[in-house]
């Protein structure tokens, strides 16, 4: 088929097309810009229109959009009166997947982390919401058995043609999609584990842990022991010992590595012995954006992570400090841009409480996409930490300086910078 991806440049929607043309399909796409992603897929021979542009809708015979395209996108509107075959990422999922023995990992958190892993145990074809520094991409294809990170943001989850379901938590997320309904929330989550012939669970979870149905449950507090942090080449490792199967090293830090590689261990073990999962594991060198240490020398060190989500923030400063006691470095700088003002508002009293113990905060504006604009009064709510507004930051080898209207205000050159958020701040630590 001739199939067009509206907003090819996302994350998510660029490894379904990656996937798309491996498979044997012509792949065109648009996005609103040029990126770092729009280009790599250029480069794999993917036609990229920029920006978007009713010409590059001719007759194909899938036009796929994401979540973040309107209905009053120009191309949208011209398949439209092109009357072509129109599909939203969440619908076309079932087309896309259908042939695949699927992985489906899935929670509020750690769900890219864990595809990742798995992907790395199993050796298998991938499709994350992140880049795998193991092979460079969120996309790849060895076979049909599928590492695959599902989104429960628009249930699309339910979609993704499960052969193994395995949700590590279920944290209210994305609530404004469920109309802030927790029991149709749940109820997704419910039937996003029915359907499939295999289940691997956090048993821990508080909803998780009344699930009835057959599942391989993990109780991280009784099963995982033993966690260790060590520095190896000045990257972050944990050492854990799961269940009675002996002892395994995963790259990354804290014991929400541990519980996600532990995940994958299970879900894994259907199918392999457990010494090849061992050994296949220390394949998985961490994902980009997620605890990514960027720069590291004795009394600088910038990491960028993808938290976004108060819980997320907390266990990665928690991971923080860990990398800081092994490092000798005393001083956090945490810059924080708040991704969607509806998240932002909906969880006000968590992000107040999360950055707890950095010494120095700096929030960038909010990065948003097509919602409303919310007042919410930053220097108020978050007036109780050493605080720093800033326009934006520019990076340079050992140093990070701050912007405010075009102004330098501030420049930080000691200590450890953590950077989170989902929007652009990823490429502004770069």
């Amino acid at each position: 088929m001739n199939v067009h991806f509206i907003g090819i440049g996302g994350i998510g929607l660029s490894a379904l097309a990656r996937f798309m043309k491996y498979s044997g399909h012509n792949v065109s796409g648009s996005d609103i810009k040029q990126t770092p992603i729009t280009e790599q897929l250029e480069k794999e021979g993917i036609k990229v229109t920029i920006p978007h542009s009713k010409n590059a809708i001719c007759g194909q015979d899938l036009v796929i959009y994401s979540a973040a395209v309107t209905s009053t996108n120009t191309e949208r509107l011209e398949a439209k009166i092109q009357n072509l075959n129109i599909m939203s990422r969440k619908e076309a999922l079932p087309t896309i997947l259908k042939d695949t023995i699927n992985y489906s990992i899935c929670a509020a958190h750690g769900k890219s982390t864990t595809t990742a892993m798995l992907s790395s145990i199993m050796q298998s074809s991938a499709l994350i919401g992140a880049i795998s520094k193991e092979f460079g991409s969120n996309f790849r294809y060895l076979d049909k058995v599928l590492a695959f990170e599902a989104d429960e943001s628009d249930e699309s989850f339910i979609l993704s043609n499960p052969y193994c379901s395995i949700v590590i938590n279920t944290e209210p997320e994305h609530m404004e999609y469920y109309n802030y309904d927790t029991t149709r929330f749940y109820n997704a989550y419910k039937k996003f584990l029915d359907i499939a012939q295999i289940r691997v669970i956090n048993a821990q979870d508080p909803f998780l842990n009344d699930y009835k149905e057959e599942a391989i449950r993990l109780y991280p507090s009784q099963d995982i022991k033993n966690c260790n942090f060590i520095l190896k080449d000045n990257q972050p490792y944990t050492k854990f010992e799961l269940k009675d199967y002996g002892s395994f090293e995963v790259w990354g830090f804290g014991e929400h590595i541990a519980l996600d590689a532990s995940m994958a261990i299970l879900a894994a073990m259907q199918t392999m012995d457990i010494e090849t999962i061992r050994k296949n594991l220390l394949q998985y060198k961490g994902i980009k954006k997620r605890f990514d240490i960027l720069q590291s020398d004795d009394n600088f060190v910038v990491i960028d992570d993808y938290a976004h989500h108060p819980t997320e923030i907390t266990v990665t400063l928690q991971s923080v400090k860990l990398y800081n006691k092994l490092k000798n470095i005393s001083y956090t700088t945490v810059i924080w841009q708040p991704h969607k003002y509806s998240r932002t508002q909906d969880n006000l009293e968590a992000f107040k409480k999360c950055f707890k113990g950095v010494d120095q905060l700096i929030i960038l504006p909010v990065w948003t996409v097509a919602e409303p604009i919310l007042q919410i009064d930053f220097l108020k709510e978050f007036g109780h930490y050493n605080l720093i507004f800033a326009d934006y930051i520019k990076t340079t080898k050992g140093k990070i300086e701050l912007f405010k209207d075009d102004r330098l205000i501030d420049t930080i050159t000691q200590g450890t910078v953590l950077g989170v958020g989902a929007g652009d701040i990823t490429y502004q630590l770069r």
